[in-house]
Order: C-alpha cells, then sequence, then structure tokens
C-alpha cells in the first residue's frame, strides 16, 4: 500500500520517476506563504522520511514564482499577536530542524523568485539547482528584522562570512549566475532545462548507495548542528524585532510601495 500523506492544500505531490517524489508549492500569489503553507514545508520531511517508496525528493515551485516569502497577512499577523509570534517561532524552528533531520537526499529546483521560507527550503536542501532568470533574496533587514529564518546557520558554510555578511545586511537579491559564482547554490541552468536537470541528479542519486548516502548526509550536517546556538539566537532576535517598531514601518512601505523610513537611533 502506498505511503498515505496529509492532504496538503498549497502542496503538489507526484512522482516524475520511480522512487522520485516531487513537491510543488502551489498557492497562487507567486507562492507566498501563509501559516498553513509555512507550517506544511516545514512538516512534510518527516512524513517523507517515512514513506518506503521514496528514495529522493524533489523540490519546486509553481508558475513563475518559487516562493516569494511571507505573505503580509500573515506578517501582520505576527507583528500584532504573541500567539502568532509563537506559532512562528516554533514553526520556523521546525522548519530547519526537520530538513537538517531528513535522511534522505533533496533536490531544490528554484524556478523563480525566492525568499522567506520557500528560500530557507531551497538552500537547506542537499542540491540546489537554480533557473537562470530566477533570484533570490533575504530581505529580512528590508522588512525591519533581522535575518533569522536560516540564513545564519548555512550561509557562511556556503559563500562564507564575507558575502554572507553583505547580502544579509543588505538585503539585496541575487541572480542564479551570482548564486552560483559564490557557492550559495550548487548550479544555475537555462530556465528550460531546470526540472529535466534536477530529476536527472534526483535519478543519479537515486540509484546510488542508500546508507552510504545518508551517512555522508548525516556527517556533513554536523556542520549545521554544531552551529545551531547560532540559529537559535536569529530565530530569537527576529522575533525580537517583530515587536518592536521598524518592522511596522518595513510593513508599511511594503503595502504602500514606498521606500521605508527608519528612526536612524535605536537603543542597541
Amino acid at each position: 500500500m502506498a505511503y498515505q500523506y496529509p492532504e496538503y492544500e498549497s502542496l503538489k505531490l507526484d512522482r516524475p520517476a520511480d522512487r522520485i517524489l516531487r513537491i510543488t508549492m502551489s498557492r497562487g500569489k507567486m507562492n507566498a506563504m501563509d501559516f498553513d503553507m509555512h507550517h506544511a514545508i516545514s512538516e512534510i520531511w518527516r512524513h517523507v522520511e517515512e514513506d518506503p517508496d521514496t528514495s529522493v525528493a524533489i523540490l519546486t515551485g509553481e508558475g513563475r514564482a518559487f516562493s516569494a516569502g511571507g505573505d503580509f497577512a500573515l506578517e501582520d499577523a505576527v507583528i500584532n499577536d504573541f500567539d502568532w509570534k509563537a506559532r512562528m517561532w516554533k514553526d520556523g524552528r521546525n522548519l530547519v530542524l526537520n530538513m537538517l533531520n531528513f535522511s534522505k537526499p533533496l533536490v531544490s529546483a528554484i524556478n523563480g523568485a525566492a525568499a522567506g521560507g520557500g528560500l530557507a527550503a531551497a538552500i537547506l536542501s542537499d542540491v540546489t539547482i537554480m533557473a537562470r532568470s530566477a533570484k533570490l533574496a533575504d530581505g529580512h533587514v528590508r522588512l525591519g528584522v533581522a535575518a533569522g529564518d536560516h540564513a545564519a546557520i548555512i550561509w557562511p558554510l556556503l559563500c562564507g562570512m564575507a558575502r554572507t555578511k553583505y547580502y544579509l545586511m543588505s538585503g539585496k537579491a541575487l541572480t542564479a549566475e551570482e548564486a552560483e559564482r559564490i557557492g550559495l547554490i550548487t548550479m544555475c541552468v537555462d530556465d528550460d532545462k531546470l526540472q529535466e536537470t534536477a530529476l536527472e541528479v534526483a535519478l543519479d542519486l537515486a540509484q546510488a548507495a542508500p546508507s552510504a548516502i545518508r551517512w555522508t548526509k548525516h556527517s556533513l550536517n554536523n556542520w549545521m548542528r554544531m552551529a545551531w546556538p547560532v540559529f537559535e539566537t536569529s530565530l530569537a532576535l527576529e522575533m525580537l524585532g517583530f515587536a518592536g517598531p521598524e518592522v511596522k514601518e518595513g510593513l508599511a512601505a511594503h503595502l504602500e510601495k514606498r521606500p521605508p523610513s527608519f528612526n536612524p537611533n535605536t537603543p542597541l
């Protein structure tokens, strides 16, 4: 009997080949995440882990975006309600923890804009393949909160501290070619080759010795496990920022389509 996955409103599951599970984020609105979608993408890895018919997973997005981050309604709820802050702290922590402990190979096929929780899932994948026209950005600071959902635990390992500080403190977007050049992703390919390349990589991994691959992944992920206190700090500081004035101005600026006007003075 095939493994029974929960029903997801914003995730589509299909099998492009034997032993390959493809997870497609599908919510419209450039796949911006509401809480249900964020929760689904944080929890699905425990289910894929238990699926005996899946050796490798592929994560991608539907339409012209991979995932454009959190939707504004969710951001507003986190700003104004303590319960939502607590939910998002727990969910953000589980996203990284569950992906870190997911033993099977995971390939991300970044088909378009990637930010927020979607970007976290993309970069935490084992092999990251990006369409040439796609862009990614960690825009936390532009919203008015610390970069806290994944970047502190993995970006320095991938592209070094100097580039990590530049991109996280500026919030600037990266093209696929730049992301490949600095080592943030595995490779960039022409748009029409993205899904084909992701499937080729997944099939190659599915045919290899499964225990050897999973033990190798477990060992390499220990670099991130050693950095876990760094991640916990970054996530806590992000949530602290959601209780402050800067994020209110940042969100208002986004909604009003104007540059933010942050107070240059801070008690820090």
